[in-house]
């Protein structure tokens, strides 16, 4: 092809992309209401994993007015809504979780959770602490956007909102493991899925990425300490398992410190509940201690269990009782795929600027977006919902967060480009 044709072609193509772009950036900007108005509702109507059933219906019937085919009741509540370009091609997967936490919101909004329930035997206030209801109405939007762009995309767009990604109630099955094993990848065949996830210390309009292992394997662990019961004021007539369960904790923080390579990767143990005792002047005769393993290196994932199980062991035996851990996994490594990171990244600097999609590093919490990525390539970010000019933000999962909803645009804008480029390319 000679020069002058080039420039020709060019001439002829450069107002039909600028124009398919305008068109989609109009249908971004015409949706941005409607997501915070999504979100705020979510927000003040919160439910519990596994037991999402209002969430789960306003999705489904905005999917289905969107002409979208609609699944309901996958993994107990979730939602999967599938969208078929006007041209054949790949099938590309965006998944966003639904679930709330039991926590007491403080933070004061017109559209503040009032919502109670009765949690683990306990009276709690239920609240979306770590912004399930932002990444729910912004993959709402994005379904929309898409909906009206299909001549754009060549193959198919699946919407997968999943439940119950803090975990399922106890008995229960639930979340992405759950969803991965009634076949949400498959009919159509996943050849890849993005996610994304809203960080209350990264300020708005910032992308945070990291290509590889980017949040953490999670365990869940229980210590069951035997010991022997007998009277307050003869602590030598019995075997103390509260006593025994404080060294417990000391010998697994030395673990850490004293065991773990962490210039390699980071590790965390935490014990976040002892239980023990009926009465103040009864020595009882078990303890029972629940934590939490975070680990982002296999080796060293498979070191820290093995050393605790045997500090436990051991420690316990040392003063006379018994003592032995049950595991539970939670999540794997949240692995992005290195070739689709990079594939996908210059869409990225593409919608958000280049100066604002900025390189991170792995964090110790926890995804089940995991169980997808172990089956197909997978990318998940991070997107930015801190108030532009703080400096603080309270963290995820307290009674205190709080995110700004002015980043919602380019969650929305992000997830939709992310899709029509990979289908394209």
């Amino acid at each position: 092809m000679t020069k002058k044709r080039q420039l020709v072609l060019l001439a002829i193509l450069l107002p039909i992309i600028t124009w398919a772009q305008t068109d989609i950036d109009q249908d971004i900007a015409a949706v941005k209401d409607k997501v915070i108005e999504w979100r705020r509702d979510f927000h003040q109507n919160p439910e519990l994993g596994n037991r999402e059933f209002r969430t789960a219906e306003k999705i489904a019937n905005h999917l289905k007015r969107l002409g979208l085919e609609v699944q309901t009741g996958v993994a107990k509540t979730g939602v999967v809504g599938i969208l078929k370009g006007d041209s054949p091609g790949k099938v590309v997967a965006l998944r966003a979780d639904i679930d709330a936490l039991p926590v007491t919101e403080r933070v004061e909004l017109p559209f503040k959770s009032e919502v109670t329930t009765t949690f683990l035997g306990k009276e709690t206030g239920v609240m979306h602490a770590c912004g399930h209801d932002t990444h729910t109405a912004i993959l709402m939007g994005v379904a929309e956007v898409l909906s009206k762009n299909k001549d754009k995309i060549k193959g198919t767009v699946k919407f997968i909102f999943q439940p119950s990604e803090e975990g399922p109630p106890p008995g229960e099955e639930g979340g992405a493991k759950l969803m991965v094993k009634e076949g949400v990848l498959e009919n159509p065949a996943v050849d890849a899925i993005f996610g994304l996830h809203i960080n209350s210390s990264t300020p708005v309009n910032t992308i945070r990425y990291k290509p590889g292992g980017t949040m953490a394997a999670t365990e869940r662990f229980v210590v069951n300490v035997k010991g022997k019961q007998t009277h307050g004021s003869q602590p030598w007539s019995g075997v103390d398992p509260i006593y025994i369960a404080a060294k417990i904790v000391d010998g697994f923080q030395s673990i850490i410190s004293r065991e773990s390579q962490l210039t390699n990767e980071a590790a965390v143990i935490t014990v976040g509940k002892i239980s023990a005792g009926l009465r103040f002047n009864i020595i009882p005769e078990s303890a029972e201690m629940i934590g939490t393993v975070r680990t982002l290196d296999p080796d060293m994932r498979t070191k820290i269990i093995k050393r605790m199980n045997e500090m436990a062991r051991d420690i316990a035996k040392a003063y006379g009782g018994e003592a032995s851990i049950d595991w539970q996994n939670m999540t794997v490594v949240t692995f992005n795929d290195l070739d689709l990171t990079a594939q996908m990244l210059p869409t990225l600097q593409k919608v958000g600027g280049a100066q604002n999609i900025q390189l991170t590093k792995a964090t110790t919490g926890g995804e089940d977006f995991s169980f997808f990525q172990e089956k197909v390539p997978g990318f998940y970010f991070f997107l930015g919902g801190m108030t532009p000019g703080n400096t603080t933000a309270y963290p995820h999962h307290t009674p205190d967060f709080f995110i700004d909803e002015s980043g919602f645009q380019l969650g929305v804008k992000a997830l939709s480009q992310m899709s029509i480029d990979y289908l394209n390319q």
